[in-house]
């Protein structure tokens, strides 16, 4: 019995212990609250053109999207029977223009960078996507860091004063454009022109996590 009494004690402290550090990374960065102010927004990253672009230089009068994606996770690219997220950027791009919002994909995989996720592998996938938004390489995931983005993709729509209106998922279908239901971005940059209310305004972003370099 005292063993037994011992062992459980044991247990306990490594579930207390665990659940320390699991919340303890979490904190670590914690995803950017609505209504914030997009942090960063000086922070020059790399486009595939071979130019620097900030969100200040890339927002416009309406407002910015900021999309952390990659070249490696099924969610974005596809698989097989999985059309990926990807396929939408350019409707995505071309709504953003439309209604004045600046676009950007965000490349934060840092531990991946030679493992599909370099510049020069960024260069390939947005010539052969035809990438209407820039597309740039945020080193050592210091924007992703600021923003709390968890997966690829995650979304993060700003209003006109760069303040957070909308996070979370692209809509609720990344396996086929066809099957969509909920299209939660798109429904957000027509609400943030028109000036009505975004709702939903946070959803579950659904992805590959963030490839950050262990510390």
């Amino acid at each position: 019995m005292k063993t037994k009494a011992v062992l459980l004690s044991l247990v306990v402290v490594a579930i207390s212990i665990m659940s320390f550090i699991d919340k303890g990374e979490h904190e670590k960065h914690k995803t950017l609250e609505l209504e914030s102010e997009a942090p960063m927004v000086d922070k020059k990253m790399m486009d595939v053109s071979g130019e620097e672009f900030s969100l200040n230089d890339l927002r416009k009068m309406n407002g910015m999207c900021v999309i952390f994606s990659c070249n490696t996770c099924p969610f974005v690219v596809g698989s097989e029977g999985n059309m990926g997220w990807e396929g939408r950027y350019n409707n995505i791009a071309k709504n953003c223009e439309q209604y004045q919002v600046g676009l950007v994909l965000v490349n934060s995989n840092a531990a991946r960078r030679t493992e599909g996720d370099s510049m020069e592998d960024m260069k390939i996938r947005a010539k052969e996507k035809g990438f209407l938004s820039k597309y740039v390489i945020d080193n050592n995931s210091e924007l992703a860091n600021a923003f709390g983005a968890k997966t690829t993709p995650h979304v993060f729509l700003f209003d006109s004063d760069m303040k957070l209106v909308y996070r979370g998922a692209i809509d609720d279908n990344h396996k086929d454009s066809e099957f969509v239901d909920e299209s939660f971005l798109s429904d957000a940059i027509d609400n943030l022109n028109s000036g009505e209310e975004i709702n939903p305004a946070d959803t579950k972003a659904t992805g590959c996590s963030i490839k950050r370099v262990k510390k």
